[in-house]
């Protein structure tokens, strides 16, 4: 087995090398360790598979997966691989398997649990051919997942060792998911985003409190998010989580701290022609406006004013990643208040107000650290410790993430 060429030359966390962002020996590793190891992945909503045989593909990691309701109401999640010569099963993004997956290469049956229920041809042609009389269909057929369920997330996982989700998760991020979830959710939107970096440059970025109010000029501008607002950071034990929350407040609005160091991000000059963007409602009793949250390895939710989404964070590569967005309304939501979530959807997306220079920064580090291999990165915000904050210019929630990676990656 090929070593891996990464070597981390500090204990602690707040020195990250580089390589481990371009190493393909180590995305080889992640695959197996993180991806296929003691983790629960997301994989979809429960509302998108809303009767028996509605599956959607999606993936765990670079694994490709079905998840399907059965006649019984449960969950299962398989490989989408066939056991003959490793086709795709599904092919579409998402369906309603009436009885059983058929692989279009061999027509080898599967049937909604992943079980293989059929070979064609298995007894051969006119006495010829055929599988040997030793073949047994229950020896054979994808890997199967485990399955939870934590309000209406599906998550997945290929260890038998894999805590309960809710241990997993833990209680403050329990709640704070429960916070968002607390009602029946539809769909109200999808796409996704490539992005030219490594998937761990993103799920840095999105635990990186730090950078939201000085990267994104529109956040700042119209008073959404500053590091002054109240708010603060919650970090769980593993690290692997984390909440970011903030709420506009009027201390906050009138902080002179971004215009006197003259930042890129304070900007009076600009205005919306459609203020209503904006114009949203209160949703939740806590003053909360702002809440960003991720679970190891790769999702995250978000309530960003009234503007609600899931994503799904998966490697391509060691250069490429795959960002799946799910925009959420609630069952409930009045046609005015659908409409508010809708135009707020223009806030985040490889297009959005607020988002768009996400999709560009991981793309400006990978670029960056191109022959800086035995170079590392300096995660000092805030001290050196990977425990929750009451303020939010920290970056105490990305060192979170590599006390997880490496606990994981044992490295």
């Amino acid at each position: 087995m090929q070593e891996s060429t990464v070597h981390w030359r500090s204990p602690g966390l707040t020195r990250v090398p580089f390589d481990v962002y371009s190493d393909p020996v180590t995305a080889g590793d992640e695959q197996a360790r993180i991806f296929h190891g003691e983790t629960w992945n997301y994989l979809c909503l429960d509302a998108e598979l809303p009767e028996a045989g509605s599956f959607r593909t999606t993936f765990a990691g670079e694994t490709p997966v079905v998840v399907v309701r059965d006649d019984d109401g449960e969950f299962y999640a398989f490989e989408n691989r066939c056991a003959h010569r490793g086709a795709l099963i599904a092919l579409e993004k998402s369906g309603v398997a009436s009885e059983n997956f058929q692989c279009v290469y061999h027509a080898w049956s599967y049937n909604r649990q992943g079980d293989l229920t059929g070979v064609a041809f298995e007894k051969g042609v006119k006495g010829v051919g055929g599988m040997p009389a030793s073949f047994c269909k229950e020896e054979h057929g994808p890997r199967k997942l485990r399955v939870a369920v934590f309000c209406g997330l599906i998550f997945g996982s290929f260890s038998e060792d894999v805590p309960s989700i809710e241990d997993y998760l833990g209680e403050e991020i329990c709640a704070r998911i429960e916070r968002v979830l607390h009602k029946p959710i539809e769909v109200i939107g999808r796409f996704t985003q490539a992005l030219p970096n490594n998937w761990k440059l993103y799920v840095e970025n999105v635990k990186d409190s730090y950078h939201a109010s000085l990267l994104h000029m529109f956040f700042t501008t119209f008073e959404l998010n500053r590091l002054s607002q109240k708010g603060g950071v919650i970090v769980d034990e593993s690290g692997g989580h984390h909440v970011s929350y903030s709420m506009i407040d009027a201390e906050g609005e009138k902080d002179a701290s971004y215009k006197a160091q003259a930042l890129r991000s304070q900007n009076d000059r600009y205005r919306l022609k459609d203020p209503s963007v904006l114009a949203g409602f209160k949703e939740y009793d806590d003053g909360v406006t702002l809440q960003i949250l991720s679970v190891f390895p790769g999702f995250v939710l978000q309530q960003i004013q009234n503007c609600l989404a899931v994503r799904q964070v998966l490697p391509k590569g060691v250069d490429r990643t795959e960002l799946n967005w799910t925009y959420l309304g609630y069952a409930d939501d009045t046609p005015e208040q659908r409409m508010v979530r809708l135009k707020q959807s223009n806030l985040i997306g490889p297009a959005g107000f607020i988002s768009m220079e996400d999709g560009a920064v991981g793309g400006f580090v990978q670029r960056g650290i191109a022959g800086a291999r035995e170079m590392e990165a300096v995660i000092e915000m805030g001290g050196d410790s990977a425990e929750s904050s009451e303020g939010r210019a920290t970056e105490a929630s990305v060192r979170g993430f590599w006390k997880a990676y490496r606990q994981h990656m044992r490295a």
